[in-house]
């Protein structure tokens, strides 16, 4: 199943952004959505609710780190991995606005008027699937899918 119908379903079935998107990717790392569904679990509402970075974000964050991402400690690695972080939250921005869950739903998770307003205007289900379509098609572009340029 292409990896934007699977977040899609991940998502529809009530996992966070960060897992719907992390784990469409899992199998292309040789990990089980299980794992990747449990690792990004915080994740969700701009971390842990606190409305800060959209968890597409952080979802795909984790995917470019386990394309680019180090495991010995290798500086170049590093700056490598950081740029395509960069590059992925630059294109997000461009194509959504704002980074932040706060900014991008228009109400902020860490406030208990926030959730309410969240809840009673249902725009989980309107705007972050739109988000987590377009943090799959970003890493899409950036050609996540494939593992070759991997880091050490």
């Amino acid at each position: 199943m292409p990896a934007i119908d699977l977040a899609r379903t991940y998502f529809d079935q009530g996992f966070s952004c960060s897992q719907a998107v992390s784990a469409a990717f899992a199998a292309e790392f040789g990990l089980d959505a299980a794992t990747m569904l449990r690792v990004a679990s915080t994740f969700g509402g701009g971390i842990a609710r606190s409305g800060d970075t959209c968890g597409a974000i952080s979802g795909a964050l984790m995917v470019l780190g386990l394309k680019y991402g180090a495991t010995q400690p290798d500086p170049a690695a590093k700056e490598r991995a950081y740029e395509h972080g960069r590059e992925f939250i630059a294109r997000f921005r461009a194509r959504n606005g704002a980074v932040d869950c706060r900014d991008l739903l228009g109400h902020d998770f860490a406030t208990p008027e926030g959730r309410a307003a969240i809840k009673e205007t249902k725009i989980i289900r309107t705007i972050c699937p739109a988000l987590v379509a377009s943090a799959v098609e970003i890493l899409e572009e950036m050609q996540i899918a494939s593992q070759s340029d991997g880091a050490s």
